[in-house]
């Protein structure tokens, strides 16, 4: 005998209770299932609605970037002090920024010539967390504990959690896009994927490295039937699911692909369009730059324009940033890359009236080391014990650094954000009490914070 399901025990009480309740859950479940995507409010007012991830993968050094750390220069060559700090692997002596560093904006925010642009135009923009720390030097899990919150378990994203409780703008696009040029990162699709939340929270990944709007999102266009046709064709096949979804009960995978049917047909109307560039002016293209970096950045603008809730953007497939030798000149190739793009991003949101309702994260997954890894003594190795991420846009306080790690940089030591910290700050910029967003499976509510997690009041305006 197949398990009852909710409605059948509800519909199967011998109290008028019974069918009372069974009227609400069909309510909640019609209008859940009309459209999963429909905008929803949040806990209470703010002013975030979307969310960009600018995800430096391979891990940033902080003390190159965002964090100086004069005493790197008088002990460059000599052993420093770490007490019980451990390294992954075997390091050597303190080793200096090959990089200047200068005050910015009225804020006077240090920043590291490798993003001077960014810092010139947007510094006081910019809230500058110095006081990050993880859970282990290792790449996969730290990967899933900044995108999942959890680096072991299977669990929702952060861009999934935010599409579960907002909904999308956009009717005819997904609510959550990633873009990784030249293929996937390391542990692939986990890094955005929805787990137990319904299938249609769950990342679409486009490979940005391509130009062409038909490379970039696979039969995007239809060239063998008129629209009209293929809409009949898709009622017939989505009558056809519906029955079959009927007699499975609670299959998220099943809805999901029953989901991404209509989902494709829409973004065959309007993805071709946002995804096209030679739609924008030339001088825009040229703001950007046009690189790959330069047009993720104005595609992300574009989708954000058009209602997308979350747009997530790598650097690249496998770990670009994890610069273990020869960081000085990769450092610098891949900061030459995101600083005028971003820089120009911002201004872009800015002038479009986007920049207060847009929440942009810059991180990567941890920071590296201050002390130069063995034998090549010209890189650095992984550091989850402190690094930096910035916040901007979104109610996120401009002009501010929060936390600070040591005198060289090692670990955390002032006003100590966990990535929990972060997701539950992040939630409450966006309206969430990361208490409250929840998710009900396996006889448990589920959160984004897991158990963890505080809102960072020094980041909030």
């Amino acid at each position: 005998m197949l398990p009852l399901s909710r409605r059948d025990v509800l519909a199967r009480c011998g109290t008028g209770l019974g069918t009372v309740a069974l009227a609400g859950v069909l309510a909640d479940d019609a209008r859940a299932a009309a459209d999963p995507l429909a905008p929803k409010a949040p806990h209470f007012p703010a002013k975030a609605k979307h969310v960009v991830h600018l995800f430096m993968n391979g891990g940033p050094s902080h003390v190159d970037t965002f964090d100086p750390k004069p005493a790197l220069d008088r002990y460059h060559g000599k052993p420093v002090p770490t007490g019980n700090l451990r390294t992954e692997r075997k390091t050597g002596a303190a080793m200096r920024s090959p990089f200047a560093f200068r005050k910015y904006g009225r804020s006077g925010i240090e920043v590291s010539e490798l993003f001077a642009k960014t810092a010139a135009d947007h510094s006081d923009d910019m809230c500058v967390i110095r006081g990050m720390y993880a859970d282990v030097p290792n790449h996969e899990p730290s990967l899933l504990l900044m995108n999942c919150g959890d680096g072991r378990q299977p669990r929702p994203s952060l861009g999934s959690w935010v599409t579960y409780g907002l909904g999308s703008e956009s009717r005819n696009l997904p609510g959550f896009v990633v873009m990784c040029p030249g293929g996937y990162p390391i542990v692939t699709t986990q890094n955005w994927r929805s787990a137990f939340l319904p299938g249609v929270y769950q990342g679409t990944y486009v490979d940005s490295q391509h130009t062409q709007v038909d490379r970039l999102i696979a039969n995007i266009r239809n060239t063998d039937l008129p629209a009209e046709r293929q809409r009949e064709q898709l009622d017939l096949v989505a009558a056809l699911n519906a029955k079959h979804l009927e007699d499975r009960a609670d299959d998220p995978q099943l809805e999901a692909r029953v989901r991404t049917f209509e989902l494709a047909f829409r973004m065959q109307s309007e993805a071709a369009d946002v995804f096209d560039l030679s739609r924008e002016a030339k001088k825009v293209r040229e703001w950007y730059g046009e690189t790959t970096i330069g047009r993720q950045l104005l595609l992300t603008r574009r989708l954000i324009e058009r209602g997308v809730r979350v747009v997530q953007l790598w650097s690249g497939a496998g770990q670009p940033w994890d610069n273990h030798d020869n960081l000085a000149a990769q450092h610098r190739k891949l900061a030459d890359q995101w600083d005028r793009p971003v820089a120009a991003f911002l201004s872009d949101l800015k002038h479009r009236g986007l920049f207060e309702s847009t929440l942009v994260l810059w991180g990567g997954e941890f920071g590296r080391t201050p002390v130069a890894e063995l034998p090549a003594l010209n890189g650095r190795d992984h550091n989850h014990y402190g690094f930096t991420c910035w916040l901007a846009g979104g109610g996120a306080k401009g002009g501010t650094v929060v936390g600070a790690t040591d005198e060289f940089g090692f670990a955390a030591t002032e006003n100590k954000v966990h990535v929990h910290d972060l997701h539950a700050t992040m939630l409450h910029l966006l309206g969430f009490d990361h208490e409250k967003l929840t998710y009900r499976y396996a006889g448990r509510d589920f959160r984004l914070t897991d158990v963890h997690g505080r809102v960072v009041k020094e980041i909030v305006t």
